[in-house]
């Protein structure tokens, strides 16, 4: 069966790393809504709030055709700290039938988020971020 592996963790948790591991070198594909603000050339990381909706709807749908093209494994990247963030991504693996995985990846290892976001911001997603128990 193939497999979605979901990551969740604040930022500078080390996502990102972990994602381009199980990619194999690329083998599999990752997605994250920072792909849609991050410019492909020139790799510079600029967010715009206003578009941050287009962000998880690419993701989402990068995600879908990526199901669509059957790949045995795919990579989402991504804070995830709601509840609802999480909830299309499970729907997906439902009606394309793939087993989920969902990984929390902790900063342990002092690692910095590379994009500018404040300590205050990131304790701030620190008190929204649930570990689920189903």
């Amino acid at each position: 069966m193939p497999s979605l592996i979901l990551l969740r963790g604040l930022p500078g948790s080390g996502k990102t790393t972990l994602s381009k591991i199980l990619s194999e070198q690329g083998t599999y594909p990752c997605y994250s809504i920072d792909d849609f603000f991050t410019e492909k050339e020139s790799g510079v990381y600029t967010f715009f709030f206003d578009k941050n909706h287009l962000a998880y709807k690419q993701c989402e749908e990068q995600t879908k055709e990526s199901m669509l093209k059957k790949e045995e494994k795919i990579i989402v990247h991504n804070t995830f700290t709601l509840e609802w963030e999480l909830e299309p991504y499970f729907k997906m693996a439902a009606q394309y039938q793939y087993q989920i995985f969902v990984l929390t990846v902790e900063n342990r290892h002092g690692g910095k988020n590379t994009h500018q976001i404040s300590d205050e911001q990131i304790q701030k997603m620190a008190s929204k971020y649930k570990v689920i128990l189903y």
